[in-house]
This record gives C-alpha cells, structure tokens and sequence, in this order.
C-alpha cells in the first residue's frame, strides 16, 4: 500500500502566487485553477512523459484527467512530437493555404462518417459557435436546443446560461432552450414550439450513455422539424473510437464538433458536416453567404500535422482499447476497495473506461466537495494527480496498481471523516469549488483584502 510522501509544494507555492498576480485565476481554464485543488497543493507542472507528469518541486505523479482530455496517446508521444519537429523548420504559417491542410481535411473526413467538408480552427467553442451560426443561417431561425450537459463554448450565447454569466446581456441568451438527456418529450416540447435552428449535445458523456432508441430519437424529431442536429464530439471524438460517438452509436449528425484528442495536446478543431450546409460559407452558393469561420491561426502546420500523426496511430494501433482496459482494471480495482472498507455508498468509480470519474459522497452519501477534497489531498500525497480517473493509452498495469493502492490508503482517513460526519481534522484547508460559479468565494484568494472591491471610477 502507498504511504503518504514528504511532498513539498514550496516552489509550487510560490509560483501559483504569482501565477494569480498575473493571470485572472492564476491559470489560462478555470478547469485547471488552483481552486480545483486543495489549499497549497496544487501543483505547478514543469514537464510529462506517458502517464507521468513532473511538478517544478519534482514531485512524481500518475496523471489522470490528460489536458483536460484532450491527450489520448501519452504526453511527449513520439511519433506526434516527430511530425511537429518535422514541420516547424519549414515555417508554420503563410498567406496562403499549404498541401497539410489538403492532407489533414482527407485524413479527418475518411475518419468522420457522413460528413463532406471540414474547416480547421483552434478551439472547440469557435467551431461550436461557427456550429450554431450556419444552422441559423440554413434554418433562417434563432433558436437553440442544448442538452443540459456542462459545457458547449465560452461564448455568450452559452456562457450566459451558466453562472458565470456577469458581462452578457440577457439577450444573448434568449433564444437558447435546455432539454433533458435521455428525455425526448422534453425536446420535443421545444421543437413543436418552432423556431429552433438546431439541436446541440455530446452523444454520450463519461457518466450516461443514450438509452435504446435515445439517439435515433433526436435524430428523427430533427429531421421532421428541420432543425440541424450538431453533435458536440470533443470529448468523445478519438476516446469513443477514431470515429467519434457519432461511429459508435451509428447515428449521423448534420454538423459535428471536435478538438481534444484529436491533436494529442497539440492545438487543433474542426467543424464538420454536410456539403449542402458548409458551403454556404464557401465560395459555391448562390445562398448569402455565412462568415463560417475564418481564424489566422486555425491552418498553422504544428496543429495540422499533430492531427494527421494521431490520425495514423488510429489507424495502426488501438489507442482507444487500451484506455478503456486501463479504465476497467482502475474501476475495478478501487470499487473493489471501497466495497472491503465498506464505503462502496460514498466512493465510486463510474463512466465509460474511457472517461471515468469519481463519485464522492458525504455520510450521508450526497456529493460533497469537502469529501471530494479529502479524497484528492490524499491521492495527491501518494502521487496520483486528478480531478477525475480519465485514462491515456499510455497508462500501464503499473500505472493502475499503484492508483488503486493510493486509493485504496486514502479510504482510511475517508472511512474516519464518514463516521465523525466531518472533515474536521483530516483536510488540511478548504473545499475545493465548481470552477463555473457566480462568485471567489468560497475559494477567494484572500478573505481580508479589498483590493477588488474598491471603487469604480464615476
């Protein structure tokens, strides 16, 4: 069984400070703030190799979670980093298309079934937004249908249904209607009320899959209303399969979204759909045109060509199955653990072994983040970093053994905290927050200073 290391987080520490000086939340997602962690733990990274990231006080670590997901094949994957190396001595961007991007659009649509087009960007909120945009422009309607699901784009029309809407005038959001997943009533109430251009989710998430006949569902009242069907597959494009939920499921969207995996780290989206309707932001439409996408970065030769270097390891080998075994022995191996220390009702593991999570609940068994905490300060001192138990194709037997026998250690002060009904004691600060939420609190840097609440001038 692991025991507890003598980790420092001095440097850590010191830099995050600074960090937050300089950057609003002291980091670039809010995914990745340091209110995700617990109090002076949260380790600042200085460099990764497969499962293993290193922190700058060198401390060793098991990596869960992978860039937000976004890394499939391992970090510092080989033959992606040659294709990068490959590419940049020749310059990375022109005033003019180059033959990668020929390439890479090939490579993606001989993956993506019953699309005709693709258009490359940086992020997935521009191409879930650009998404959305051509459905209006197709449909000639304004409204939108999303799954409540956690997240689609930073930007305003989704953004300002979330509670950190602060800056986005309610007009924004007008248009945007919620449906419950697995609940076509509720998305057929929208639809029968018109003016909805489309309909937006992921096909499937880490934690539910679509009930029999769910998918086919949407896909049939879409069609019957007009309304263009988007599947958001930045998560589950290249962990599903190569092919995205959309290839496992076996229903086909109008438009699809995808980032993440598909760049193993590296910076790299795209929108993907029918001729009929992504030519109307091209040059063979007698349509108005829609301004589709059109981004300076989005065709840089680093991005393309990470791409098309994961597109052949998917072709060559099975990244998918070996995230999915890696996720199968974890689930079992800390469900079985919870189960011998009789707190199979409070810990557990679940979703697809391709994306688990961790389920954290309080005596009671309600989801608790101040449980949560003391789960993760735990893992955290047994080297094992995470915010969920999403696996790589890079993560090994080892890898796993030693998760489940840190796990299987944090149970004990866990166990302790279940049956004082506290946490008292045992967490070594505060809870962490959700990183989407109105307020600092109740993780605000400094609870005695005013220096964001001064005047504002007049």
């Amino acid at each position: 069984m692991t025991r507890p290391r003598v980790a420092v987080f001095d440097r850590s520490n010191t830099l995050q400070e600074e960090l937050h000086r300089l950057i609003p939340g002291g980091a670039h997602t809010y995914a990745r703030g340091s209110d995700q962690y617990p109090d002076s733990m949260a380790p600042v990274l200085a460099r990764g190799r497969g499962s293993r990231v290193w922190d700058v006080d060198d401390n060793e670590y098991v990596e869960y979670g992978m860039g937000l997901r976004s890394v499939t094949l391992g970090h510092a994957f080989a033959s992606v980093d040659d294709a990068v190396r490959a590419v940049i001595t020749d310059g990375v961007n022109f005033s003019r298309p180059t033959d990668l991007e020929l390439e890479a659009a090939r490579d993606f649509l001989e993956l993506v079934p019953g699309a005709d087009m693709v258009k490359f960007a940086k992020n997935g909120s521009d191409v879930t937004t650009a998404a959305v945009r051509l459905a209006r422009a197709v449909t000639g309607r304004t409204g939108v249908a999303v799954a409540e699901q956690p997240f689609f784009s930073v930007d305003d029309w989704f953004i300002g249904t979330t509670d950190m809407a602060a800056g986005i005038p309610a007009a924004s959001t007008s248009q945007v209607r919620r449906f419950r997943y697995n609940d076509l009533s509720s998305l057929e109430e929208i639809l029968v009320a018109g003016d909805t251009a489309c309909v937006m989710l992921e096909a499937a998430t880490g934690q539910a899959e679509p009930a029999p006949g769910f998918l086919e569902g949407v896909r049939e009242l879409c069609t019957r209303h007009g309304v263009l069907l988007i599947f958001d597959e930045m998560i589950t494009g290249f962990r599903w399969s190569a092919h995205g939920a959309q290839g496992v499921y076996g229903v086909t969207p109008d438009l699809s979204t995808w980032g993440k995996g598909m760049g193993n780290g590296y910076a790299i989206a795209a929108l993907a759909g029918r001729r009929e309707f992504m030519e109307l932001g091209g040059l063979n439409t007698d349509r108005e045109r829609v301004f589709l996408l059109s981004t300076t970065q989005g065709p840089e030769r680093v991005g393309l060509a990470a791409f098309r270097a994961v597109a052949a390891e998917y072709r060559t080998a099975d990244p998918v199955g070996a995230m999915e075994s890696a996720g199968r022995a974890l689930a079992d191996g800390v469900n079985s653990a919870a189960r011998a220390a009789g707190l199979a009702d409070h810990v557990r593991v679940i979703g697809r072994p391709s994306c688990l999570v961790f389920v954290t609940g309080d005596a009671d068994c309600v989801p608790s983040q101040a449980f949560r905490t003391l789960f993760l300060q735990e893992l955290i001192t047994r080297g094992v970093l995470g915010q969920s138990f999403v696996t790589s194709a890079a993560h090994t037997a080892e890898d796993i053994t030693h998760t489940v026998d840190a796990a299987t250690a944090a149970l004990e002060p866990y166990g302790e905290a279940i049956d004082s009904r506290s946490v008292e004691g045992l967490l070594r600060g505060r809870p962490v927050a959700p990183a989407i939420r109105r307020h600092a609190a109740p993780r605000r840097l400094r609870e005695d200073s005013n220096d964001t609440n001064q005047q504002m001038p007049r």
